[in-house]
């Protein structure tokens, strides 16, 4: 129904910034709420942003809350998670979800997401 192509990996020094994309295919990405979650090494996948059909609903992680920002462009297919004054903490792979069925409660855990993007490695240097 959607594939999701991420954004090549980064590297950035501590307290930088970085950008996030994630590309959907598809004629009906306007309908799926989104999602940002992370892995790093020895961790499980955790939640890290999610947002709706439109930029009315959006929700972050408290690890992550007044640094990163999520955001669509409908007209684009594409989803962003702007990320800012990162930490060594926050390396670890992104992944881009996807949901067809939105709810008015933000989605955070992986089992509410059907469809995955392939991972960009984010490497934050301290």
């Amino acid at each position: 129904q959607v594939q999701l192509v991420e954004s090549a990996r980064g590297l950035v020094q501590a307290g930088g910034s970085l950008r996030l994309s994630c590309a959907a295919s598809g004629r009906t990405f306007s309908r799926y709420c989104m999602g940002w979650f992370r892995q790093a090494p020895g961790k499980e996948r955790e939640f890290v942003a999610a947002i709706g059909r439109s930029d009315g609903i959006i929700y972050y992680a408290d690890s992550v809350k007044g640094r990163f920002s999520i955001s669509r462009d409908n007209a684009k297919n594409t989803v962003y998670l702007q990320m800012n004054s990162l930490k060594p903490e926050d390396t670890a792979v992104y992944y881009c979800a996807a949901r067809e069925f939105c709810t008015l409660v933000p989605a955070t855990q992986t089992y509410e997401y059907g469809y995955w993007g392939q991972g960009t490695q984010v490497t934050v240097s301290s």
